[in-house]
């Protein structure tokens, strides 16, 4: 499946002006890039520090990769006067502006809603927090993980009989990455309907709750502490086979008749203390030994293969087999990207597929751009502001711009 051309996205010609760091505001704007914003990573001198995190990679952070695709790089030290009024010439024409500032630094970086809206009040204005803009946590650090732990979310991960669980790969990051983007595109259809930008809040506690809307409902005369989670229980999960381990969700009972009787338990499918999810969960000690029994006859791949679409399941595979996974290569989600220091890697180049006319397009998208390095479009940058190679010369010169 390919992709409509940049100028068919539904965010083309939109100017997004990054200032985030780490992971929730870049992803944010990276998926603004995806649906074909132009989107501008401005970092300080000492650049995003999620460069400088562990990495398998020698040139260049896996993470920042994978987290900035679709941007151009501009490298900015908004404490120089000159650097300053580089910014502001990019207000002027931009759209939108992305930051992850914590409250009281924009005011002081002069980069507030207040100071940007007079020189442009169609700009959209998005400040990822961590707790909010109120409240006797809004100056605190927020991260990822320390959100999980404050929200419920690791207690909630870890058994019953044991201690809280990290669920790793950023989770709440991501969500929030997802809330930007979505706000951000909400507030640019209003401004359609307005003529005027406006001020927008995400926080990574908002995130973390938003993520948990199953679990936060208490309804009257509950106790305080009560069971919350959704888990299906029983059959649902992961199960060892002969050869590597296979996810199966069996709950309807479609699914479930058809689960038994392709394991050859078929005495199963109609008992009546099975016969819902709640009684399966209950007899799960039961069950699960009998189903483990029957996988372990053959390989979790053998098993996808034979269930097809008679059975909701997964060979659980690493990360890296995602690469060319052939559902994967279909749907067209990776691409070759490249970065100057870190050379050509394959990367995700898009999550969903828009098509005006309903059709699949024909003709292949534009290359997309991979993360740049720091201040790599720099003089690319200025020179599209109207600045000439003397005035480029002598802001680099003063470290204004790298």
């Amino acid at each position: 499946m390919q992709h409509p051309p940049v100028s068919a996205l539904p965010l083309s010609g939109v100017k997004v002006l990054d200032l985030s760091a780490y992971i929730a505001g870049p992803y944010g704007c990276a998926l603004l890039g995806d649906m074909g914003a132009e989107v501008i990573k401005i970092e300080p001198p000492e650049g995003d520090n999620l460069r400088k995190y562990p990495s398998t990679l020698a040139s260049e952070s896996r993470a920042f990769l994978g987290i900035n695709r679709n941007k151009r790089g501009l490298c900015l030290n908004l404490k120089d006067e000159a650097g300053y009024e580089v910014l502001t010439r990019l207000v002027r024409e931009a759209d939108v502006l992305v930051h992850n500032f914590r409250p009281g630094v924009p005011e002081r970086l002069r980069i507030d809603f207040a100071t940007l809206a007079a020189i442009n009040p169609r700009l959209v204005y998005c400040a990822m927090t961590g707790y909010g803009a109120a409240g006797p946590m809004a100056g605190h650090a927020g991260y990822d993980q320390v959100l999980q732990s404050m929200t419920g979310m690791c207690a909630s991960q870890g058994k019953a009989d044991g201690p809280p669980e990290i669920l790793y790969g950023s989770v709440v990051d991501y969500y929030g990455a997802a809330l930007i983007s979505n706000s951000v595109a909400a507030a640019l259809y209003q401004r359609e309907k307005t003529g005027r930008g406006q001020a927008i809040e995400v926080s990574l506690l908002g995130s973390a709750l938003a993520m948990q809307s199953a679990r936060l409902v208490w309804a009257e005369n509950e106790p305080r502490r009560i069971e919350r989670d959704m888990r299906s229980g029983g059959i649902t999960g992961i199960h060892p086979t002969r050869e590597g381990h296979l996810y199966i969700s069996a709950n309807t009972p479609h699914f479930w008749r058809s689960l038994c009787g392709h394991l050859g338990l078929a005495e199963l499918a109609e008992h009546p203390d099975y016969d819902t999810v709640k009684r399966r969960a209950a007899h799960a000690a039961v069950l699960i030994p009998q189903v483990r029994e029957a996988l372990a006859r053959r390989s979790a791949a053998e098993w996808a293969e034979l269930f097809g679409q008679s059975v909701p399941c997964a060979v659980v595979n690493r990360v890296e087999d995602m690469f060319d996974h052939p559902q994967v290569q279909a749907m067209g989600f990776m691409q070759s990207l490249s970065n100057p220091a870190a050379g050509n890697y394959v990367g995700l180049a898009q999550w969903a597929h828009f098509a005006p006319d309903g059709t699949v397009h024909d003709t292949a998208a534009p290359a997309r751009i991979g993360a740049p390095t720091l201040g790599e479009h720099s003089r690319e940058i200025l020179a599209g502001l109207g600045y000439g190679e003397q005035d480029i010369d002598a802001l680099m010169g003063r470290e204004a711009v790298r």
